[in-house]
């Protein structure tokens, strides 16, 4: 594993970054989703929840409600959605438009959210501790800076119970049948193996292909017990 993240940092220019360059990159980002948020219009948004994560709540095999954490939460819709099925959820955003938009969502719904405004690669500053058998993650992690993403992983093992699983989408650059770890920029989105190289621990079931006119993907991870 050590071997494999030697060879996707060499490839990935924003790990050589000054830590002036990083927080730069990280507030660049942060004005992005902050302006689509003031225009209204961001295309994760979007009111409905996934069938992928109904799935996974309601389908066949679907998992138990336990504990839930969702990155990037956005105005609330998943999070609104998992805790009317019975889970117990705690939600993350940067965006605080969006946070305040989220609880007045959940308020109006007549569910309990803990609906958090911070960093999804730092949770340890959050009142997160876990441990979490559900983590949710639509168009998140694929908008973080890259060398914020080790941190990303590590915040979700260290409150992943055994067996607990993680559904992620996101855009990407590669075609399903020819993969490839060239992830050179978080503007590139993510790659089934930059997410085995990054989250030690964890087992990548599945990757499907999502219905985007842009090369989308729902991963889904679990934790090794």
């Amino acid at each position: 594993m050590e071997e494999t993240m030697d060879q996707l940092n060499a490839q990935n220019p924003d790990s050589d970054l000054t830590p002036t360059e990083q927080a730069q990159e990280e507030e660049s980002v942060h004005r992005a989703l902050e302006g689509f948020y003031r225009a209204g219009k961001p295309p994760w948004d979007t009111g409905v929840t996934p069938p992928e994560l109904v799935a996974l709540v309601e389908g066949q095999g679907a998992l138990p409600p336990g504990r839930a954490l969702e990155l990037g939460c956005g105005t609330g819709t998943n999070a609104i959605y998992l805790a009317r099925h019975g889970w117990e959820v705690a939600a993350v955003d940067l965006i605080d438009r969006a946070v305040d938009q989220a609880r007045q969502r959940a308020e109006a719904a007549g569910v309990t959210v803990r609906l958090l405004h911070g960093d999804a690669t730092r949770l340890d500053e959050l009142n997160v501790p876990g441990p979490f058998d559900l983590f949710f993650d639509l168009s998140c992690y694929c908008g973080i800076p890259l060398h914020r993403r080790d941190a990303y992983a590590a915040g979700l093992t260290h409150r992943a119970a055994p067996g607990a699983r993680l559904l992620m989408f996101g855009y990407g650059p590669e075609p399903l049948d020819n993969p490839t770890t060239e992830v050179k920029s978080w503007a590139a989105g993510v790659t089934a193996d930059e997410l085995r190289a990054r989250f030690a621990g964890w087992e990548l079931l599945d990757v499907t292909p999502g219905t985007n006119s842009v090369p989308t993907f729902w991963f889904t991870l679990q934790r090794v017990a």
